[in-house]
């Protein structure tokens, strides 16, 4: 997935507002972002940390030493200059919220893409075993193995009941991704999963049907 882009400035006034909820670690900015983006955009560390010293610079931001990490806060001037862009920041938060539905749309094309996969798979294998069922049809009684194909009917109604069942767990996956999305977390994680899954299911077809 492409993710979405800052445009020029916004992300400084991002951090601002990120800070101006409580101080943070620089990591911790990254991973509010990432959150607040369902795990679309995770910015570097070459992205965040020149930003937070722009800001130090300008005064806006401050930083103090906890252990081994350094904590930012915001500053009184940092905290006017974010009042006074409140309107660019509603506009930025808009962005966020496109991200997360775009992020939606995407994930669930990808479900729509491997459970197609899924069930070209099984009507594969379905095709072969009408084809299989067919020569052992045609083979005098007595030659061959018997009782070790399956009947067009009976692959016809394992292939109904596959596409009933991926279209029910399609449903529940879409149910649980939007759920996640809407809370800003997980969501990225769930896709990398799904995937990984599904390929594993679909080898595991593929080796049943002797592809």
């Amino acid at each position: 997935m492409t993710p979405p882009v800052f445009a020029h400035g916004s992300l400084r006034l991002y951090l601002l507002a990120l800070l101006d909820e409580h101080p943070r670690h620089g990591y911790e900015l990254i991973q509010a972002l990432s959150d607040r983006f369902g795990g679309t955009y995770s910015p570097s560390a070459g992205t965040i940390y020149p930003r937070l010293s722009k800001l130090e610079e300008e005064g806006l931001v401050s930083k103090l030493a906890d252990g081994r990490k350094t904590v930012y806060e915001i500053t009184p001037a940092g905290r006017a200059e974010l009042d006074a862009r409140r309107s660019e920041l509603d506009a930025i938060e808009d962005e966020v919220t496109d991200s997360v539905r775009r992020l939606a749309a995407g994930v669930r094309a990808e479900v729509d893409d491997a459970m197609r996969s899924l069930r070209a798979e099984l009507a594969s294998a379905a095709r072969e075993a009408k084809r299989a069922a067919k020569r052992g049809a045609a083979t005098p009684a007595g030659a061959g193995s018997a009782g070790t194909t399956s009947s067009p009917v009976d692959s016809g109604r394992a292939v109904h009941e596959a596409d009933l069942l991926l279209n029910e767990f399609r449903q529940r996956v879409r149910t649980d991704v939007r759920t996640a999305v809407s809370r800003g977390r997980g969501a990225d994680e769930a896709v990398a999963l799904l995937r990984r899954r599904l390929d594993e299911v679909r080898a595991e077809v593929q080796q049943l049907i002797g592809r």
